[in-house]
């Protein structure tokens, strides 16, 4: 394993058929658990305003809070390349408003590649961002930005069995080279298929990998951290397939803290109490 990943690297990892693992994460504990578990790419993604401060819709984050998340992840990775989404402005604004936010991300939070949202709509963003040295991690396929477009119901976040029409597979192939030849150092083909993912991996030279509703069948996965070891506290009432269920030992371990004081008793890792009893 390199001591710091590279963008060369995770080209030679598309090139010998090697999976790329990316991990979406919003602080800094999190993110030194993923960089310590191998992520090849860490990536700071907008859907923090939905899934951990409870917003409404993704377009409601700032980039000033995206700034101030991406800060505590670039503190807590090491070894993984670290990215960061635009939220919903700079890049509707305009090639320069995206060049000094791509330029804010560099300077103030250290990043090593932006994501953008859309980007196949702004050609002349991803090339003014590549020729002023900063790579572009450019998304692409079913997102909240373009739903509509290819006929799915508009949601704050897909569903994993959402997919892009198999019928729309040139159009695009012809986007992912078009954002390639702007300049994209990697892809990211949200509900891509196994049919339209594959043939859009096989048509670039550039890695190609998966957001949500991504599969084997492209360079690698990017998986938000708190989905796969079950932070949600929705997924009390409903448990998820994942890795993990931190939100069930989380309420265990809170609801035996509640016991402790209401009985009087010592609880865990608190100062020692002289006659208090132990913890349950």
């Amino acid at each position: 394993m390199p001591e710091k990943v590279t963008l060369r690297d995770l080209q030679r990892m598309k090139d010998t058929r090697q999976k790329i693992v990316g991990v979406v994460a919003w602080d800094y504990q999190i993110a030194r658990i993923a960089d310590r578990a191998g992520a090849d790419l860490v990536s700071v993604g907008d859907t923090v305003g939905v899934n951990l401060w409870g917003h409404a819709t993704p377009f409601e984050i700032t980039l000033d809070e995206m700034l101030t998340v991406t800060k505590a992840v670039r503190r807590g990775v090491r070894r993984a390349l670290l990215s960061a989404d635009f939220p919903f402005g700079p890049l509707q604004r305009g090639t320069a408003a995206a060049l000094d936010a791509a330029i804010r991300y560099v300077k103030e939070a250290g990043v090593d590649l932006v994501k953008l949202d859309g980007a196949c709509d702004h050609p002349a963003a991803v090339e003014a961002l590549t020729r002023a040295g900063i790579p572009v991690f450019a998304q692409f396929g079913i997102t909240p930005q373009t739903a509509l477009r290819y006929g799915v119901e508009y949601k704050a976040v897909p569903s994993a069995g959402d997919q892009v029409p198999e019928e729309m597979c040139a159009e695009l192939v012809a986007e992912a080279k078009r954002l390639e030849q702007a300049g994209a150092a990697l892809l990211n083909f949200t509900n891509s298929g196994p049919v339209v993912g594959a043939a859009v991996a096989d048509a670039v030279s550039v890695p190609v990998l998966g957001g949500f509703g991504g599969g084997p069948w492209l360079d690698g996965r990017v998986r938000m951290a708190h989905a796969a070891i079950g932070y949600a506290a929705g997924t009390l009432d409903d448990p998820p397939a994942t890795y993990a269920h931190v939100a069930a030992t989380a309420l265990d371990a809170l609801t035996a803290y509640a016991g402790d004081v209401r009985a009087a008793r010592q609880i865990a890792g608190g100062i020692p109490v002289p006659g208090a009893a132990k913890e349950s």
